[in-house]
């Protein structure tokens, strides 16, 4: 199987870079800068903007699914850093990917979100709520519900994944996966658990349409 990784020199992404490589998946990715990537005989790296449609056709040739762990991002993880891209720019890349999957043919779609989002806010902590209401975290937050917005109007095998606060644990805990806030999701889930999870569910159907918060005990 090949997949198109957009996002892939983020923390995130580059755990989702390897964790695809490992399971023997030949990998698209759409880059700034391709330099940031170990080069690999089954890696294949553009550099482009994941906004542009003719960048994301280029990237998705012959593959099967597309794996995002794009965001909004700041120039800090201080919540009050000025952003570091567009206001816009998870809304305007979903709708140039959602169109070139549709021309290519391509169904499957995974992609980061976050707990808090949409009829997950209520099971987030008060004083995390403050802080999406109240500072720059909160612009990526409503990127993520437009995004879930639009994937659930579409056609597309699509996946929400919510990670709950992400750290950069190396070893992996016992995962906890919820729905509608059951089981109680703990606050806390290494990038690297997330990516796995994300290559884990690539083929799964139970996870079509879906959001599910994840999280490790």
């Amino acid at each position: 199987m090949k997949v198109l990784i957009l996002g892939a020199t983020g923390r995130t992404g580059k755990h989702l870079v390897n964790e695809a490589l490992l399971r023997g998946l030949e990998v698209n990715a759409i880059v700034r800068k391709a330099d940031k990537l170990a080069e690999n005989e089954r890696l294949y790296v553009l550099e482009g903007d994941v906004t542009d449609e003719a960048t994301l056709a280029q990237g998705m040739e012959g593959c099967q699914a597309v794996l995002s762990c794009l965001n909004i991002s700041r120039t800090s993880d201080f919540p009050w850093a000025h952003l570091r891209t567009p206001e816009h720019f998870l809304e305007d890349m979903l709708k140039a990917l959602m169109k070139v999957m549709e021309k290519e043919g391509v169904k499957r779609l995974i992609l980061t979100s976050a707990w808090g989002v949409s009829d997950s806010r209520a099971e987030i902590p008060g004083w995390f709520r403050w802080f999406i209401d109240n500072s720059n975290v909160g612009k990526a937050y409503a990127q993520h519900e437009v995004q879930e917005s639009l994937l659930s109007k579409s056609d597309l095998d699509w996946t929400a994944v919510r990670p709950v606060g992400l750290n950069n644990r190396k070893g992996l805990k016992e995962l906890i996966i919820s729905q509608a806030g059951t089981p109680k999701p703990r606050l806390m889930i290494s990038r690297k658990h997330t990516a796995k999870f994300m290559v884990d569910i690539i083929t799964d159907s139970k996870y079509f349409n879906k959001t599910p918060v994840i999280s490790e005990k």
